[in-house]
């Protein structure tokens, strides 16, 4: 039930939000040279490496450097990239990966390899699950790079505190979830964004 209603639920969004998606894409190559979407390398389901779809919201090659986004205001960030961040409309791209089986609507936010390295046995059934656009998770931590911008290491402060917090709440998700738990999670989503 929950894989049938992510290809429907994917899939009328791509097509109501191609008018969305045009107008991003238009001001995104206006706003700096580059490709419109950022494709990183993601864990999902079982451990295995998939790519993500991401509107761009950095320059080209400013993931070379930290992997964590630092403030609002992170130079690296384009002025386009703020404001779609801001209204996290850089993740609906993801819609894709949904629509692949890649990801879910609803489900833990997929890492990248560098910080799962770090995961315990016990935390690597995260990955017992399809990862998700949006999840307990995501609400909570949605001002995670404030909170970053005050650390004196933040790379190390996103490791050994905020990510810690996140896995104990994909674990209780993994264990815990229901379909309709899941769409409650997307209205709480949608009104995290509006307010």
């Amino acid at each position: 039930m929950k894989r049938l209603f992510d290809i429907v639920a994917s899939g009328l969004g791509l097509i109501f939000l191609s008018p969305l998606f045009l107008v991003l894409a238009v001001w995104i190559k206006l706003d700096s040279p580059g490709p419109v979407f950022y494709r990183q390398v993601r864990v999902g389901r079982h451990n295995r490496d998939f790519r993500i779809f991401k509107f761009r919201s950095m320059r080209v090659g400013a993931d070379k450097g930290s992997l964590v986004t630092i403030g609002g205001h992170d130079p690296r960030i384009t002025r386009s990239g703020y404001f779609i961040r801001k209204f996290k409309l850089d993740e609906f791209p993801q819609l894709i990966n949904v629509f692949r089986g890649e990801m879910s609507l609803v489900g833990p936010r997929p890492e990248v390899r560098h910080y799962v390295d770090y995961w315990t046995p016990e935390q690597m059934h995260v990955l017992d699950v399809r990862p998700g656009i949006t999840d307990p998770a995501s609400i909570k931590y949605r001002n995670e790079n404030e909170l970053m911008e005050k650390a004196e290491d933040p790379e190390r402060y996103y490791i050994e505190v905020i990510m810690q917090e996140k896995i104990k709440l994909y674990l209780e998700y993994v264990n815990h979830h229901t379909f309709w738990g899941d769409i409650g999670l997307i209205f709480q989503t949608l009104w995290s964004i509006v307010k």
